[in-house]
């Protein structure tokens, strides 16, 4: 099915703080190493199962009750080994960290000038064993039944619960049509507010799947997002998502020169120099997928993997910049 999108892209704001931005970056192109989809799916729902035995934190502190469909909210890192994680991540952004413990299983929220960033879960590797550790993205959604019975008429598959958190909220985990794994979740302390992230924090997440009109049309109908075309290589798709007036993510074509790359969600954290970032990484003990590079926004992007093989990605965002997207 052919998503609905307009041809007139929208220049969409997002609020920092105290000044107003243009947002649209693009990250297209980009590259998660090639992993078995088997693999990744039972190191993620092995944890996920964990997690239900422990009590997590809210994720919003002091409780803001918005809601806002369609955002990516929250970001867990599925890992075997936690402490290294912490180092690493400790060294790259300054986050700190604050563990939950019960039954013998540990999780470690994370934490930005004390506010909530992400979640790490510990899920060891039986010796032989190989499994890939991962970045789950957590979306908004008003109701997790709703969102579970349109994601099944649409093609999707339920790999996790739903299943309610008492101090989380109501979550479960899916993958689309074409295999990339996400999760939506009913956060019952609310979702972030609509601020440019600050550097250390989430602020894009990509799509990179084989057909981007059917990947958008999902989405679409299961977030009731706006759907853009922007321009793109030959032979690529560029496509914008966005809800309430914001921008929320992209969905790009799996790069032609990898053509075993799965489908699979992309989460960036806004950095301030995505080259020194890069080379502190690799310094940590990490490695450089992508190197860092101008995005046609202006701005650096780069991909990294973690000491563990976890991916994510790096995104310049100038303070003292606004942004458009070309029409």
């Amino acid at each position: 099915m052919k998503s609905q999108r307009s041809s007139n892209v929208p220049i969409i704001t997002m609020q920092n703080r105290s000044n107003a931005f243009r947002i649209c970056p693009n990250p297209a192109g980009l590259y998660l190493g090639r992993i078995g989809l088997a693999v990744l799916l039972s190191f993620i729902l092995a944890a996920a199962a964990i997690a239900e035995s422990l009590q997590l934190p809210a994720i919003v502190e002091p409780a803001s009750h918005e809601r806002h469909p369609g955002k990516l909210i929250f970001v867990e890192l599925v890992t075997p080994d936690i402490a290294a994680a912490k180092k690493f991540y400790a060294g790259l952004f300054g986050w700190s960290f604050q563990d939950f413990q019960g039954g013998g299983k540990l999780y470690a929220e994370v934490l930005l000038n004390d506010s909530p960033v992400a979640g790490l879960i510990q899920r060891d590797i039986p010796p032989g064993a190989k499994r890939q550790p991962a970045w789950l993205s957590f979306f908004s959604v008003d109701d997790v039944k709703t969102a579970k019975d349109v994601a099944l008429e649409n093609g999707a598959k339920v790999l996790f619960g739903p299943r309610n958190l008492p101090l989380r909220g109501e979550e479960a985990v899916f993958s689309d049509q074409q295999g990339a794994v996400f999760a939506v979740l009913k956060s019952s302390s609310g979702d972030p507010p609509e601020f440019l992230a600050a550097p250390g924090e989430w602020i894009w997440c990509s799509l990179i799947t084989k057909d981007p009109d059917t990947g958008a049309a999902f989405y679409q109908k299961l977030f009731d997002y706006e759907v853009f075309e922007l321009p793109a290589r030959p032979g690529s798709q560029h496509l914008l998502l966005s809800s309430g007036g914001y921008a929320r993510a992209s969905v790009n074509s799996l790069p032609v020169n990898k053509p075993d790359t799965i489908p699979h969600w992309l989460n960036f954290i806004r950095v301030v120099d995505a080259v020194k970032v890069a080379e502190k990484a690799v310094s940590l003990g990490g490695r450089v997928l992508v190197e860092p590079h101008v995005d046609r926004q202006g701005g650096k992007i780069a991909v990294i993997a973690d000491p563990q093989g976890a991916v994510f990605g790096l995104l310049e965002w100038p303070e003292a910049k606004n942004k458009e997207v070309s029409k």
